[in-house]
C-alpha cells in the first residue's frame, strides 16, 4: 500500500493549529509562514477540531471509502448546500482534495473505484429535444431531486444539471440542439418576438424587390424576343 509523504512535520502542523486558534494570528499570516494554502490550514485546524493531537499525526495508509459515502457526499454538496469543508466534516474525509476529486468524478459520469472494482455512475446519453424538455419539467416538479430524475431516464448529473440550468436562463429555445445550424440560424433564435417579425418582414420585402427586378428583366428578354 502507497505511503504518504508530506514536508511538514507533526511539530509544524500542531503549531500552525495553535496559532490560529489562539486568536493572535490570521490563516492568512500563518498560511505564508509555512508556505501553504489557507484550505490546507483549514483542514488541519478541522482535523485537529475533530481528533485532537491525533487528527494532526501523518497517515501511514490511504484511507479507504466505500462507494455510498462517496455518493453521499458529493450530493450533499452539489445538491443540499454543503459546503467542501462541511461535507469533509460529517464523512470523516481526508481533505478537501479528496472530496474535490470524487466530484469531478461524478459530474463526468465516470466511476468510483473500489476495491472490489467499480462503482458506475450514470453517463451521458443522446437525446431528444422532447426528452430534454421532460427531463428538466421532471426535474424542477420534484425539487430538483437530480438524483431521482437520473435513475428514472439514465442520464448523467452533468446532463440534467446543464439543462436545468440553461431553460431557467433562457427557456425551452436553451434546449434545442444548435449542432448543425448555421450562424444566421443561431443568432434568429436569440432574437425577441418584436425583433423576429422585423426581420421577416425585411425579408419579405427583399424577397418582393426581388421578384420584381426579376419580373422587369423577364419582360425586357420577352420583348427582345419578339422583335427579333
Amino acid at each position: 500500500m502507497s505511503k504518504r509523504s508530506t514536508k511538514h512535520t507533526f511539530e509544524e502542523r500542531y503549531e500552525a493549529v495553535t496559532k490560529y486558534l489562539s486568536g493572535q494570528y490570521s490563516k492568512t499570516a500563518i498560511s505564508k509562514e509555512y508556505g501553504i494554502d489557507k484550505s490546507t490550514l483549514s483542514n488541519w485546524i478541522r482535523k485537529y477540531k475533530s481528533n485532537d493531537i491525533d487528527g494532526l499525526k501523518e497517515s501511514r495508509t490511504w484511507k479507504r471509502y466505500p462507494p455510498a459515502l462517496k455518493l453521499n457526499a458529493v450530493l450533499d454538496y452539489l445538491e443540499n448546500g454543503y459546503s467542501l469543508l462541511e461535507c469533509c466534516d460529517k464523512y470523516d474525509i481526508s481533505d478537501t482534495h479528496v472530496l474535490r476529486k470524487w466530484i469531478r468524478l461524478y459530474t463526468s459520469g465516470k466511476s468510483f473505484k473500489t476495491t472490489g472494482g467499480h462503482t458506475k455512475m450514470k453517463r451521458g446519453r443522446k437525446t431528444t429535444f422532447k426528452e430534454r424538455l421532460e427531463i428538466v419539467q421532471y426535474t424542477l416538479a420534484n425539487d430538483k431531486d437530480y438524483q431521482k430524475t437520473i435513475d428514472k431516464y439514465k442520464v448523467s448529473y452533468s446532463q440534467v444539471y446543464s439543462w436545468v440550468k440553461k431553460f431557467e436562463k433562457d427557456g425551452e429555445v436553451a434546449l434545442q440542439d444548435k449542432r448543425g445550424k448555421s450562424v444566421k440560424d443561431r443568432e434568429f433564435e436569440t432574437l425577441s418576438e418584436t425583433e423576429r417579425l422585423k426581420l421577416e418582414i425585411l425579408r419579405l420585402k427583399e424577397r418582393n424587390e426581388y421578384l420584381e427586378a426579376e419580373n422587369v428583366i423577364l419582360k425586357k428578354l420577352d420583348e427582345l424576343g419578339r422583335r427579333r
